[in-house]
């Protein structure tokens, strides 16, 4: 179905006038796209958003990780996306040094872990507790990994530290790094069609949890400090012995001169939260639906009118 920006830019005029912005700086508002789909199509939702406002947007592909440290330096404006579990630790590096902040929380709750889809528990029915699947590896074990149980975790720059977790909880595993979230996809997609065993990393919010239904593996539960601390967690000579938070947060962050250069587009981002129905949504716009993210961006706009307007009011 043919998308345009007609009625959004309706919507928009009727609601915020452009005038209102007359006050925002005509430099572009940098939005940063990264390599997964929920990510990439509320960033292009946002853009598009401001861009009708008035605003100057441009977008840049950069590292999800070393994208804090830009945004600190004013180099990207802001985040949509920032993930507990993933990118946690990196906010809170660059918030240390200064020159970002953060612009509020998302009403989503995050969890990023070790997942499996449901068949797989008729091969471990011990799931899911990780002791259970530790027992199991060699259900899970393939050519590449020999007599060990192969997870598939997320891309390198992700940082996810499954190899850190195998090592200080003594698994009976080889991590092997995906090359990108498609992948991930392919890789349950692929193991449907004879209900093969696997273990992959997985998170929600994501259009996955309404495709296979399935279970975030249960490790030691999270505890502040599991990251940076040997002493936090049942290995007391290790880091990342533990799950990561059940519970995340995911915030929006931007470049603590936002407010001034573009104040009224920084009200604006201060304004936007998205639900957990709302991003699996965008996500699937991309990976089910195979729409090109800015098409994906536009209908979800026109189909969610009564959420997007009262943030620009």
């Amino acid at each position: 179905m043919k998308r345009t920006q007609t009625a959004i830019l309706a919507a928009l005029t009727a609601v915020a006038p452009m005038a209102a912005l007359a006050e925002d700086s005509a430099d572009p508002i940098v939005i940063p796209i990264h390599n997964w789909s929920s990510q990439i199509v509320m960033s292009n939702v946002v853009g598009q958003i401001l861009s009708e406002q008035g605003a100057n947007v441009e977008f840049v592909t950069t590292d999800s990780q070393a994208v804090y440290e830009s945004i600190r330096l004013g180099d990207v404006t802001l985040e949509m996306e920032v993930w507990e579990g993933a990118f946690g630790a990196s906010f809170r590096a660059a918030q240390e040094k200064g020159g970002i902040v953060d612009v509020g929380d998302h009403d989503a709750v995050t969890r990023e872990d070790w997942w499996y889809p449901m068949w797989t528990k008729e091969a471990c029915p011990g799931l899911p507790a990780w002791e259970a699947l530790n027992e199991c590896a060699e259900v899970f074990a393939t050519v590449e990994t020999g007599d060990k149980g192969r997870y598939l975790d997320g891309p390198v720059d992700w940082l996810k530290h499954g190899k850190e977790r195998v090592e200080a909880l003594d698994m009976n595993f080889t991590v092997i790094n995906a090359g990108s979230a498609a992948a991930l996809w392919a890789e349950i997609g692929a193991a449907e069609a004879d209900k093969k065993p696997i273990v992959v990393f997985n998170w929600t919010p994501n259009f996955a949890e309404a495709v296979w239904p399935g279970e975030f593996v249960e490790f030691p539960e999270w505890e502040d400090g599991c990251d940076k601390d040997p002493s936090v967690g049942p290995n007391p000579d290790a880091l990342y012995d533990c799950g990561n938070p059940a519970d995340g947060y995911l915030k929006k962050a931007a470049w603590d001169g936002m407010e001034e250069k573009w104040p009224a587009a920084y009200a604006t981002l201060g304004k936007i939260s998205f639900t957990n129905p709302q991003i699996a949504q965008m996500a699937k716009l991309v990976d089910v639906e195979e729409m090109e993210p800015e098409e994906a961006a536009a209908e979800w706009l026109e189909a969610n009118k009564d959420v997007w307007q009262g943030w620009i009011n």
